[in-house]
């Protein structure tokens, strides 16, 4: 059983509570939160409030979150777009809206579930019973090329690739504003916000080295089709990066300006290309995820405005 306590002060005021618990605690999602406050899991001031309830000065928030039953994450027959399967690896070629693994609030849906079904029990479990063969992740509303790993021996393999940095990993985006210089590099030190706990920010001094390299594909009207090749790997890396530099991405809910006149449904970056040394062969392979629908479709719109 965890059990938190928080104590409101003056710039919390006014925040709905469900809202500042999520912020306060990012491994759960905002869902999960409103779900312990339909079953008084989260009282304030001793008493049960609604997920819309609004944050007073010296507000007491109690949190007991009971220890949960034991999830068995089940196979689901998820369609896959499969880009190169052996028996060592594979390259899924993920979609925007599908979540990697399984987390609070997400556990049927995501790519883990489809490649427990796809693989049976062919992957690395390394990284535990709720991340079968994930190496790394790309976000939810991220589309693109992400590997996976079939055994430990492969898994280990990929993860000393990326601590060496070693692995190609292109991306496009599209991004608000002209870029003036043609290409460029981002190198600021990317940590947890002080503030915001779901949000990451340039931190200079509890940071960890992050490193982007950006190229100008289009400029159109006031906004940049760029490509952007990952040094390090940082969570939001480059979606922090480029707000960084006044160029936050087209649709970013979290980075990006609040009045989205295209409604997306999260922001425009496509995790293109991804090259590495196969774990067995040792030969260098390249993959490319062509860009999906939605991104040529704004794409199209932004050139025809």
């Amino acid at each position: 059983m965890d059990s938190y306590l928080f104590n409101i002060e003056n710039n919390d005021v006014g925040l709905r509570i469900d809202k500042y618990i999520s912020n306060k605690l990012p491994d759960y999602s905002r869902s999960f939160i409103q779900k312990l406050i339909k079953e008084n899991q989260l009282s304030v001031n001793d008493k049960s409030i609604k997920s819309n309830y609004k944050l007073r000065r010296n507000d007491i928030i109690k949190i007991i979150i009971e220890e949960a039953e034991e999830l068995i994450i089940q196979p689901e027959n998820i369609p896959l777009d499969i880009l190169y399967e052996d028996e060592d690896v594979i390259l899924i070629n993920k979609p925007q809206g599908m979540v990697v693994h399984p987390a609070p609030g997400h556990y049927s849906g995501t790519l883990v579930n489809a490649l427990m079904y796809h693989c049976k029990d062919n992957l690395s479990n390394i990284n535990g019973d709720m991340r079968p063969g994930i190496v790394h992740r790309i976000d939810k509303d991220t589309s693109g090329v992400l590997i996976a790993c079939k055994n430990n021996v492969s898994h280990e393999n990929i993860v000393e690739q990326l601590k060496e940095h070693s692995i190609t990993r292109k991306y496009n985006a599209i991004v608000y504003n002209n870029i003036k210089n043609d290409e460029g590099v981002i190198d600021k030190p990317i940590g947890r916000h002080p503030v915001n706990r779901k949000r990451m920010a340039i931190n200079p001094v509890n940071g960890k080295e992050a490193v982007t390299h950006y190229k100008v594909l289009e400029r159109i009207n006031q906004y940049t089709y760029v490509e952007l090749k990952l040094e390090t790997g940082r969570t939001h890396q480059i979606r922090v990066h480029m707000t960084s530099i006044n160029h936050p991405l087209l649709g970013d809910p979290v980075y990006g300006p609040r009045n989205d006149r295209f409604k997306l449904k999260g922001q425009v970056l496509h995790a293109r290309v991804l090259g590495f040394v196969h774990p067995k062969t040792k030969e260098y392979m390249e993959f490319e995820a062509p860009l999906p629908n939605y991104f040529t479709g704004i794409l199209s719109k932004l050139r025809n405005m």
